[in-house]
């Protein structure tokens, strides 16, 4: 898995969840509950994960949506 996204935007990243699934890439999300857990600090950001092998897709998915992408 490759990380293509880091954010505490729970807008952002349900958005660009959502893209990546319509592609049917896969996409995990990492740190969800540690993100929570740490209140309003937001010292911990929550990570959009895909296989390897659809990382550049991915990527190129989110920089036609807006997005910027790792």
């Amino acid at each position: 898995m490759i990380e293509i996204l880091r954010t505490n935007d729970a807008v952002m990243l349900s958005f660009a969840e959502s893209l990546l699934r319509e592609a049917e890439l896969d996409p995990v999300i990492m740190d969800t509950h540690a993100s929570v857990l740490d209140g309003s600090v937001l010292a911990i950001q929550r990570r959009l994960m895909v296989p390897d092998d659809a990382a550049d897709e991915a990527r190129q998915i989110l920089k036609d949506a807006g997005l910027n992408p790792k």
